[in-house]
């Protein structure tokens, strides 16, 4: 009995040393970290509604409507006012009655190569051959031509021969008359624009680079104007570029409705639609600016004879105006033919007639083409374009 219980308590004795072991053990290993704790969320803020307010309140000394300063009313409130729009004032050209008169001013620097040089010769005692050649020489430097210095060289010896003894003013008269054949008193030199059928009355202006062209265009516009008459331009020269701006420039100066198109844009649709304006608004004159074309460029001629022939879809032209430079002597003749060949010309215009020109230029040329000169320019001012009088441009030439 005794022994069975001496087991008993060993082997209770053992089983509490291995429990022990076992514990310890245990308590040796590395515990795993504790789980981090949920973070505190807050709450977003609610969206505000129709009525809510924007914050919280705050606790402010209010006033009522009786302690508030309210206007009066009697301070004037600045309103501002929008920019005026700039309208651009219409000029009144001046009268073209009597404009040439002032060609005498004009040429008086001409005088001494032309008017003066010829009767200086002429008033000599002894006329010999050389005398008659210095005659020739005189015309010819003055661009009078060949064959019209030899018709006059040949009236001037004859006329001289038969009367004999020479008294200045008999001399003067007699130049004036032979010159007054050379430029010729017979021509019809009226600017047509009075159609007989029906208004308007359409009117081409053509010529080269730098003969004044467009400003011609603009300045005849001014002339029509003075005269009573309404117009409208057509801005057809869409090759340069400041081209459609100047000649719309011309026209609100004098209030004639200008048509353009694009740049670079089909030039006889311009003139198309400019005539076709000018018949809707009972115009008088419609006046079509061309390109400043040159002569030696055959594409560009027959553009040329494109826009007339678009623009006689409308009606028949009344006048095709060459504007040539008066300074460019026979090289003008030049461009002269090709622009004849091209469109037929009815009338010339002159530009830069005044001191610094030659005038027998005018005599060639309406040799050349068989049409007569019928505006002349006399220098840079806006009314300094008049209708070509024989008897005042030849006064002019040889003085009083």
């Amino acid at each position: 009995m005794e022994t069975v219980i001496l087991a008993v308590v060993i082997a209770v004795v053992v089983l509490g040393a291995l429990g022990g072991l076992v514990i310890g053990s245990r308590r040796k290993k590395s515990l795993p970290p504790p789980p981090p704790a949920a973070p505190d969320i807050t709450a977003p803020p609610a969206e505000p509604h129709v009525g809510d307010e924007a914050e919280t309140p705050r606790d402010e000394p209010r006033r009522t409507i009786e302690e508030v300063d309210l206007p009066d009313g009697s301070a004037p409130v600045a309103v501002e006012e929008p920019p005026a729009l700039e309208i651009p004032e219409i000029e009144v050209p001046e009268p073209t009655a009597g404009r040439l008169v002032r060609l005498r001013a004009r040429l008086s620097r001409s005088q001494n190569a032309l008017g003066k040089g010829l009767l200086t010769l002429l008033s000599r005692e002894h006329l010999d051959e050389e005398t008659w050649e210095e005659i020739e020489d005189i015309l010819l430097t003055a661009d009078v031509g060949v064959a019209p210095t030899q018709e006059l060289v040949e009236g001037l010896r004859e006329r001289v021969k038969v009367l004999g003894t020479r008294t200045p003013a008999e001399l003067r008269g007699l130049l004036r008359e032979e010159l007054l054949k050379l430029v010729g008193t017979d021509f019809d030199r009226t600017v047509k624009t009075e159609p007989e059928t029906s208004k308007p009355g359409i009117v081409m202006v053509v010529g080269v680079n730098g003969t004044g062209k467009t400003t011609t265009t603009g300045k005849l516009a001014r002339v029509l104007v003075a005269d009573g008459r309404s117009v409208v331009l057509g801005a057809a020269d869409t090759f340069r570029a400041a081209a459609a701006d100047q000649l719309q420039t011309w026209g609100e100066r004098v209030g004639a409705h200008t048509v353009r198109g694009p740049e670079g844009g089909d030039p006889a649709s311009v003139a198309f639609d400019a005539v076709k304006e000018g018949k809707e608004m009972g115009s008088d004159v419609v006046l079509i600016d061309t390109a400043g074309r040159l002569h030696t460029k055959t594409g560009l001629m027959d553009e040329l004879g494109k826009v007339k022939r678009v623009v006689e879809k409308h009606a028949p032209l009344d006048e095709i105006l060459l504007v040539l430079d008066a300074t460019t002597g026979q090289n003008g003749l030049v461009q002269a033919r090709v622009f004849a060949e091209v469109v037929d010309i009815t009338g010339i215009v002159l530009t830069k007639l005044d001191g610094t020109a030659k005038g027998g230029i005018v005599v060639a040329v309406q040799r050349e083409l068989g049409v007569p000169v019928k505006l002349v320019g006399l220098g840079e001012g806006s009314d300094d374009l008049a209708p070509f009088e024989p008897e005042a441009f030849v006064d002019a030439l040889i003085g009083d």
